[in-house]
């Protein structure tokens, strides 16, 4: 399984619970789309992530900034991942920062909205945030390969507590 999160905003922790946290822990891969805010929360996540792969966002204090990269590709169940906290130019800005990184799928987050938009290029994934909705409902996402086997990966976006927000398909060939 491949976990996603964003937007932890916390001085505290992980803020991980419920169905989050058992996803955290579960997961081959861990991504994360920036926004950890400290690095008592970075170090949380990797407490309990055993393979973590995150960027900085811009809310990160300077020491979070030094660990972590702006951008990164991650490859993972099949797919190729293109991972940023956000990127100017919208939809289209992301689509052209997933391509040229011939990504099947880019990851961002920054507007703590969950939301999954499929692209000619590639499918757009903000998980939301877990922890710091900001009106929008919690949220992360998990991705499963698809029951056919190889070449798709089955998404889902979750709260915390297990409710499906929305489900979605990546295709991996």
């Amino acid at each position: 399984m491949i976990a996603i999160f964003s937007d932890t905003h916390s001085s505290g922790g992980h803020e991980l619970e419920g169905e989050a946290l058992i996803a955290a822990r579960e997961a081959d891969t861990v991504i994360h789309a920036g926004d950890f805010t400290s690095e008592t929360a970075l170090e949380a996540f990797q407490t309990e992530c055993d393979r973590l792969f995150a960027v900085h966002g811009n809310a990160d204090s300077a020491a979070v900034r030094d660990r972590l990269p702006t951008a990164r590709v991650v490859e993972a169940g099949g797919a190729r991942f293109a991972v940023t906290h956000r990127r100017d130019g919208g939809e289209t800005g992301l689509a052209m920062f997933g391509r040229s990184r011939d990504a099947d799928v880019v990851v961002f987050g920054h507007s703590h909205r969950p939301t999954v938009v499929e692209t000619e290029d590639a499918v757009l994934l903000n998980p939301g945030s877990h922890a710091d909705p900001r009106g929008n409902r919690p949220g992360f996402a998990t991705l499963e390969p698809g029951e056919e086997g190889a070449g798709t990966l089955e998404g889902e976006i979750r709260e915390p507590d297990g409710t499906v927000l929305e489900t979605f398909e990546i295709l991996t060939e």
